[in-house]
Protein backbone atom coordinates (compact mmCIF):
# COMPACT_ATOMS: atom_id res chain seq x y z
CA UNK A 1 0.00 0.00 0.00
CA UNK A 2 2.93 2.33 1.19
CA UNK A 3 6.35 2.77 -0.56
CA UNK A 4 7.49 3.73 3.37
CA UNK A 5 6.25 3.56 6.40
CA UNK A 6 7.58 6.23 8.51
CA UNK A 7 7.92 6.11 12.36
CA UNK A 8 8.20 8.92 14.17
CA UNK A 9 6.84 12.68 12.74
CA UNK A 10 9.55 14.89 14.12
CA UNK A 11 11.86 16.60 12.19
CA UNK A 12 13.65 13.50 11.07
CA UNK A 13 10.74 11.51 10.33
CA UNK A 14 8.21 14.83 8.44
CA UNK A 15 11.71 16.21 6.35
CA UNK A 16 12.33 12.40 5.39
CA UNK A 17 8.05 11.97 4.34
CA UNK A 18 8.16 15.06 2.72
CA UNK A 19 11.45 14.74 0.29
CA UNK A 20 9.90 11.34 -0.35
CA UNK A 21 6.75 12.35 -1.40
CA UNK A 22 7.84 14.83 -3.71
CA UNK A 23 9.91 12.56 -5.09
CA UNK A 24 6.32 10.52 -6.29
CA UNK A 25 6.56 8.07 -3.17
CA UNK A 26 3.42 6.94 -1.14
CA UNK A 27 4.35 7.70 2.78
CA UNK A 28 2.55 6.29 5.84
CA UNK A 29 3.49 8.13 9.26
CA UNK A 30 2.84 6.74 13.00
CA UNK A 31 3.34 8.83 15.42
CA UNK A 32 3.41 7.49 19.11
CA UNK A 33 1.97 11.09 20.78
CA UNK A 34 -1.35 12.66 20.09
CA UNK A 35 0.41 15.44 17.67
CA UNK A 36 2.91 15.51 15.32
CA UNK A 37 6.48 17.11 15.32
CA UNK A 38 8.00 15.44 18.01
CA UNK A 39 9.87 17.11 20.70
CA UNK A 40 9.69 20.74 18.10
CA UNK A 41 5.99 20.47 18.89
CA UNK A 42 4.67 23.75 20.01
CA UNK A 43 1.51 24.39 22.06
CA UNK A 44 -0.17 28.07 21.92
CA UNK A 45 -1.06 29.19 25.26
CA UNK A 46 -2.16 32.66 25.91
CA UNK A 47 -1.48 33.96 22.32
CA UNK A 48 2.23 32.70 22.49
CA UNK A 49 3.61 29.28 21.17
CA UNK A 50 5.62 27.46 24.22
CA UNK A 51 8.30 24.65 22.99
CA UNK A 52 6.60 21.58 25.04
CA UNK A 53 9.43 19.88 24.98
CA UNK A 54 12.64 22.52 25.70
CA UNK A 55 13.71 25.62 23.31
CA UNK A 56 14.36 24.52 19.62
CA UNK A 57 16.76 27.51 18.01
CA UNK A 58 17.39 26.76 13.99
CA UNK A 59 20.68 27.83 13.44
CA UNK A 60 23.19 26.53 10.53
CA UNK A 61 25.66 27.25 7.77
CA UNK A 62 23.86 25.18 5.07
CA UNK A 63 22.41 27.41 3.11
CA UNK A 64 20.19 24.11 1.22
CA UNK A 65 19.15 23.69 4.83
CA UNK A 66 18.23 27.24 5.53
CA UNK A 67 16.37 27.65 2.36
CA UNK A 68 14.80 24.17 2.37
CA UNK A 69 13.09 25.46 5.81
CA UNK A 70 12.56 28.49 4.29
CA UNK A 71 10.58 27.50 1.71
CA UNK A 72 8.19 26.08 3.96
CA UNK A 73 7.54 28.23 6.79
CA UNK A 74 9.77 31.61 6.60
CA UNK A 75 12.06 32.73 9.65
CA UNK A 76 12.13 35.45 11.38
CA UNK A 77 15.34 37.06 12.90
CA UNK A 78 15.66 35.92 16.32
CA UNK A 79 19.19 35.59 17.63
CA UNK A 80 20.08 33.05 20.65
CA UNK A 81 21.88 35.66 23.04
CA UNK A 82 21.37 33.97 26.89
CA UNK A 83 21.82 34.85 29.93
CA UNK A 84 23.75 33.63 32.83
CA UNK A 85 22.39 34.39 36.23
CA UNK A 86 24.87 33.30 39.02
CA UNK A 87 23.89 34.16 43.10
CA UNK A 88 22.00 37.30 41.26
CA UNK A 89 24.73 38.60 39.06
CA UNK A 90 23.84 38.48 35.39
CA UNK A 91 26.57 37.46 32.66
CA UNK A 92 26.65 37.52 28.97
CA UNK A 93 27.28 34.42 26.85
CA UNK A 94 29.35 32.68 25.07
CA UNK A 95 32.43 33.95 26.69
CA UNK A 96 33.09 37.46 25.26
CA UNK A 97 34.18 41.06 25.78
CA UNK A 98 31.20 41.67 27.62
CA UNK A 99 31.02 38.39 29.86
CA UNK A 100 34.50 39.68 30.74
CA UNK A 101 33.87 43.03 31.55
CA UNK A 102 31.34 41.73 33.93
CA UNK A 103 33.54 39.08 35.87
CA UNK A 104 37.03 41.86 36.48
CA UNK A 105 36.00 44.82 34.93
CA UNK A 106 38.31 44.55 32.18
CA UNK A 107 37.37 46.81 29.06
CA UNK A 108 40.24 45.75 26.28
CA UNK A 109 40.87 42.43 24.94
CA UNK A 110 44.26 42.92 25.89
CA UNK A 111 43.08 43.29 29.80
CA UNK A 112 41.19 39.95 29.32
CA UNK A 113 43.36 38.19 27.20
CA UNK A 114 45.43 38.98 30.44
CA UNK A 115 43.56 38.01 33.20
CA UNK A 116 42.65 34.49 31.21
CA UNK A 117 46.33 33.72 30.94
CA UNK A 118 47.03 34.54 34.31
CA UNK A 119 44.61 31.75 35.60
CA UNK A 120 45.16 29.14 33.05
CA UNK A 121 48.56 29.15 34.04
CA UNK A 122 47.72 28.59 37.65
CA UNK A 123 45.33 25.35 36.22
CA UNK A 124 48.88 24.21 34.27
CA UNK A 125 50.88 24.88 37.47
CA UNK A 126 48.67 22.27 38.87
CA UNK A 127 48.75 19.74 36.83
CA UNK A 128 52.11 19.29 37.52
CA UNK A 129 52.74 18.94 34.05
CA UNK A 130 49.90 15.21 33.24
CA UNK A 131 47.25 15.64 30.80
CA UNK A 132 43.51 17.08 32.36
CA UNK A 133 41.65 13.88 34.12
CA UNK A 134 38.67 15.43 34.66
CA UNK A 135 36.31 18.02 33.48
CA UNK A 136 36.93 20.50 36.07
CA UNK A 137 41.00 20.37 35.06
CA UNK A 138 40.25 20.25 31.62
CA UNK A 139 37.91 23.46 31.92
CA UNK A 140 40.17 25.53 34.43
CA UNK A 141 42.78 24.89 31.95
CA UNK A 142 40.66 26.30 28.93
CA UNK A 143 39.54 28.97 30.70
CA UNK A 144 40.78 29.75 34.03
CA UNK A 145 39.14 28.91 37.74
CA UNK A 146 36.39 32.59 37.95
CA UNK A 147 34.83 31.67 34.88
CA UNK A 148 34.77 27.86 35.75
CA UNK A 149 33.10 28.52 39.02
CA UNK A 150 30.90 30.75 37.86
CA UNK A 151 29.22 29.51 34.74
CA UNK A 152 30.41 26.43 33.97
CA UNK A 153 30.50 24.56 37.34
CA UNK A 154 27.25 24.67 39.08
CA UNK A 155 25.79 24.51 35.60
CA UNK A 156 27.33 21.00 34.51
CA UNK A 157 26.88 19.26 37.66
CA UNK A 158 23.06 20.25 37.64
CA UNK A 159 22.88 18.86 33.40
CA UNK A 160 24.71 15.70 34.44
CA UNK A 161 23.58 14.80 37.81
CA UNK A 162 27.45 14.36 39.18
CA UNK A 163 29.95 16.34 40.52
CA UNK A 164 32.36 18.12 37.60
CA UNK A 165 35.58 15.73 39.08
CA UNK A 166 33.58 12.92 38.19
CA UNK A 167 33.32 13.73 34.54
CA UNK A 168 35.73 12.74 31.84
CA UNK A 169 37.53 15.47 30.17
CA UNK A 170 36.31 15.55 26.99
CA UNK A 171 33.06 16.82 27.45
CA UNK A 172 34.58 19.78 27.41
CA UNK A 173 36.91 19.65 24.57
CA UNK A 174 37.30 23.66 24.03
CA UNK A 175 35.27 26.44 25.05
CA UNK A 176 34.85 29.51 22.81
CA UNK A 177 36.46 32.76 24.09
CA UNK A 178 35.29 35.87 21.97
CA UNK A 179 37.57 38.97 22.55
CA UNK A 180 34.97 41.12 20.55
CA UNK A 181 31.51 42.24 22.34
CA UNK A 182 29.78 40.30 20.55
CA UNK A 183 26.62 38.07 22.47
CA UNK A 184 25.72 36.02 19.49
CA UNK A 185 25.77 32.63 20.70
CA UNK A 186 26.33 30.71 17.29
CA UNK A 187 28.74 31.90 14.72
CA UNK A 188 26.15 30.18 11.92
CA UNK A 189 24.95 32.91 9.60
CA UNK A 190 21.64 31.69 9.36
CA UNK A 191 19.14 31.53 12.24
CA UNK A 192 15.86 32.18 13.38
CA UNK A 193 12.69 30.51 14.41
CA UNK A 194 9.98 29.61 11.64
CA UNK A 195 7.27 32.71 12.09
CA UNK A 196 4.10 31.37 14.01
CA UNK A 197 6.36 28.70 15.45
CA UNK A 198 7.47 25.03 14.35
CA UNK A 199 4.05 23.52 14.15
CA UNK A 200 3.79 25.56 10.62
CA UNK A 201 7.20 23.79 9.64
CA UNK A 202 5.70 20.26 10.79
CA UNK A 203 2.57 20.71 8.73
CA UNK A 204 3.89 21.45 6.08
CA UNK A 205 6.67 19.44 6.00
CA UNK A 206 3.70 16.67 5.87
CA UNK A 207 1.01 18.41 3.92
CA UNK A 208 -0.47 15.75 1.86
CA UNK A 209 1.27 12.51 3.66
CA UNK A 210 -1.16 10.34 5.21
CA UNK A 211 -0.24 10.61 8.99
CA UNK A 212 -1.84 8.63 12.11
CA UNK A 213 -1.42 9.84 15.56
CA UNK A 214 -1.45 7.78 18.86
CA UNK A 215 -0.38 4.40 16.98
CA UNK A 216 2.28 3.52 18.53
CA UNK A 217 4.62 0.93 16.39
CA UNK A 218 5.84 -1.23 18.53
CA UNK A 219 2.63 -2.53 20.25
CA UNK A 220 1.58 -2.64 16.14
CA UNK A 221 4.79 -3.95 14.32
CA UNK A 222 3.49 -6.79 12.65
CA UNK A 223 0.36 -5.37 10.85
CA UNK A 224 2.26 -1.78 10.37
CA UNK A 225 5.15 -3.35 8.88
CA UNK A 226 3.70 -5.41 5.95
CA UNK A 227 1.76 -2.08 4.83
CA UNK A 228 5.92 -1.17 3.08
CA UNK A 229 8.40 -2.69 2.35
CA UNK A 230 10.81 -0.04 3.63
CA UNK A 231 10.93 1.66 6.81
CA UNK A 232 12.17 4.58 8.32
CA UNK A 233 12.64 3.70 12.12
CA UNK A 234 13.26 7.10 14.85
CA UNK A 235 12.33 5.69 17.95
CA UNK A 236 15.08 4.45 20.20
CA UNK A 237 16.57 1.28 18.75
CA UNK A 238 16.93 -0.46 21.93
CA UNK A 239 13.17 -0.17 22.06
CA UNK A 240 13.48 -1.63 18.52
CA UNK A 241 14.81 -5.04 19.85
CA UNK A 242 12.44 -5.34 22.87
CA UNK A 243 15.75 -3.99 25.46
CA UNK A 244 16.92 -7.96 24.93
CA UNK A 245 20.42 -6.32 25.37
CA UNK A 246 19.56 -3.56 28.02
CA UNK A 247 18.81 -0.18 27.83
CA UNK A 248 20.22 2.77 27.02
CA UNK A 249 21.16 5.49 29.38
CA UNK A 250 19.86 9.27 28.39
CA UNK A 251 19.43 12.50 30.66
CA UNK A 252 16.10 13.93 30.53
CA UNK A 253 14.56 16.76 31.50
CA UNK A 254 11.39 18.18 33.66
CA UNK A 255 9.89 21.21 33.08
CA UNK A 256 7.25 23.41 35.29
CA UNK A 257 5.79 26.06 33.10
CA UNK A 258 3.61 29.14 34.36
CA UNK A 259 1.37 31.64 32.52
CA UNK A 260 2.48 34.72 34.67
CA UNK A 261 0.21 38.20 34.33
CA UNK A 262 3.32 40.22 33.13
CA UNK A 263 3.99 40.87 29.31
CA UNK A 264 8.07 40.65 30.06
CA UNK A 265 9.24 38.34 33.04
CA UNK A 266 13.70 38.24 31.96
CA UNK A 267 13.70 39.93 29.33
CA UNK A 268 15.37 37.46 27.12
CA UNK A 269 14.00 33.80 25.74
CA UNK A 270 16.96 31.96 27.57
CA UNK A 271 18.41 32.45 30.91
CA UNK A 272 20.57 30.26 32.39
CA UNK A 273 20.87 29.76 36.31
CA UNK A 274 24.77 28.61 36.99
CA UNK A 275 24.85 27.72 40.68
CA UNK A 276 24.50 24.41 41.49
CA UNK A 277 22.02 25.74 44.88
CA UNK A 278 19.30 26.50 42.07
CA UNK A 279 17.71 23.14 41.17
CA UNK A 280 16.73 24.24 37.61
CA UNK A 281 18.88 24.41 35.08
CA UNK A 282 17.44 27.88 32.84
CA UNK A 283 14.22 29.65 32.37
CA UNK A 284 12.94 30.29 29.09
CA UNK A 285 10.45 33.04 28.10
CA UNK A 286 8.97 31.81 25.14
CA UNK A 287 7.03 34.91 23.85
CA UNK A 288 10.99 36.16 23.28
CA UNK A 289 11.62 33.81 20.35
CA UNK A 290 8.94 35.33 18.32
CA UNK A 291 8.45 38.78 19.74
CA UNK A 292 10.34 41.79 19.34
CA UNK A 293 10.64 45.67 20.51
CA UNK A 294 6.56 46.82 21.27
CA UNK A 295 5.50 43.03 20.35
CA UNK A 296 6.28 42.13 23.71
CA UNK A 297 4.56 44.38 26.03
CA UNK A 298 1.38 43.99 23.42
CA UNK A 299 0.46 41.09 25.12
CA UNK A 300 -0.10 41.26 28.66
CA UNK A 301 0.82 37.58 29.53
CA UNK A 302 4.01 35.87 29.44
CA UNK A 303 4.74 32.31 29.81
CA UNK A 304 7.69 30.97 31.66
CA UNK A 305 9.28 27.11 31.50
CA UNK A 306 11.58 26.18 34.19
CA UNK A 307 13.88 23.34 33.37
CA UNK A 308 14.95 20.62 35.79
CA UNK A 309 17.71 17.84 34.40
CA UNK A 310 17.27 14.21 36.33
CA UNK A 311 18.27 11.09 35.17
CA UNK A 312 16.55 9.40 33.02
CA UNK A 313 14.83 6.04 34.16
CA UNK A 314 12.69 4.07 31.87
CA UNK A 315 9.05 5.14 30.94
CA UNK A 316 10.50 8.68 31.19
CA UNK A 317 10.90 10.79 27.76
CA UNK A 318 14.89 10.27 27.17
CA UNK A 319 16.73 13.35 26.00
CA UNK A 320 20.19 12.93 25.72
CA UNK A 321 22.26 10.26 24.86
CA UNK A 322 24.86 9.26 27.67
CA UNK A 323 28.25 8.70 25.20
CA UNK A 324 30.02 7.14 27.79
CA UNK A 325 31.91 3.71 27.35
CA UNK A 326 29.47 1.64 28.87
CA UNK A 327 26.78 2.61 26.43
CA UNK A 328 29.16 3.13 23.25
CA UNK A 329 29.85 -0.41 23.70
CA UNK A 330 26.00 -1.42 24.03
CA UNK A 331 25.02 0.79 20.88
CA UNK A 332 27.33 -1.06 18.75
CA UNK A 333 26.36 -3.85 19.78
CA UNK A 334 22.56 -2.66 19.33
CA UNK A 335 23.63 -1.00 15.65
CA UNK A 336 24.98 -4.55 14.93
CA UNK A 337 21.73 -6.11 14.70
CA UNK A 338 20.38 -3.30 12.54
CA UNK A 339 22.65 -4.33 10.17
CA UNK A 340 20.79 -7.01 9.71
CA UNK A 341 17.60 -5.33 9.04
CA UNK A 342 18.40 -4.09 5.41
CA UNK A 343 15.02 -2.64 5.18
CA UNK A 344 14.91 -0.39 7.65
CA UNK A 345 16.74 2.48 8.13
CA UNK A 346 17.50 3.52 11.91
CA UNK A 347 17.61 7.68 11.81
CA UNK A 348 17.54 10.36 14.39
CA UNK A 349 18.28 11.28 17.87
CA UNK A 350 16.91 7.86 19.42
CA UNK A 351 17.60 5.52 16.45
CA UNK A 352 21.39 6.58 16.15
CA UNK A 353 21.58 7.40 19.92
CA UNK A 354 23.61 10.86 19.14
CA UNK A 355 22.79 13.97 20.19
CA UNK A 356 20.90 16.05 16.54
CA UNK A 357 20.55 19.81 16.66
CA UNK A 358 17.48 20.64 14.55
CA UNK A 359 19.67 21.50 11.49
CA UNK A 360 22.07 18.39 11.36
CA UNK A 361 18.73 16.21 11.91
CA UNK A 362 17.13 17.94 8.50
CA UNK A 363 20.49 17.49 6.83
CA UNK A 364 21.10 14.07 7.82
CA UNK A 365 17.75 13.60 6.39
CA UNK A 366 18.45 14.94 3.16
CA UNK A 367 21.54 12.92 3.41
CA UNK A 368 19.34 9.38 3.72
CA UNK A 369 17.09 10.34 0.93
CA UNK A 370 19.64 11.42 -1.56
CA UNK A 371 21.12 7.60 -0.81
CA UNK A 372 17.71 6.16 -1.40
CA UNK A 373 17.10 7.71 -4.77
CA UNK A 374 20.88 6.19 -5.62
Amino acid sequence: MYDYLIVGSGLMGATFAHLATKAGKRCLVVERRSHTGGNVHCQLVEGINVHQYGAHILHTSNKEVWDFVNGIAPCNRYTNCPVANYKGRLYNLPFNMNTFYQMWGVTTPAEAEAKIAEQRAEAMEQLCGREPQNLEEQATLLVGKDIYECLIKGYTEKQWGRACTELPAFIIKRLPVRMVFDNNYFNDPYQGIPIGGYNRLIDGLLEGIEVRTDVDFLEHRQELTALAPRMVYTGPIDAYYDYRLGHLAYRTVRFETEILNTSNYQGNAVVNYTEREVHWTRIIEHKHFESFGAEVTANPKTVISREFSTEWTPGMEPYYPVNDDANSRLLAQYQQLAQAEPNVIFAGRLAEYRYYDMAPTIERAMQLWKAEEE
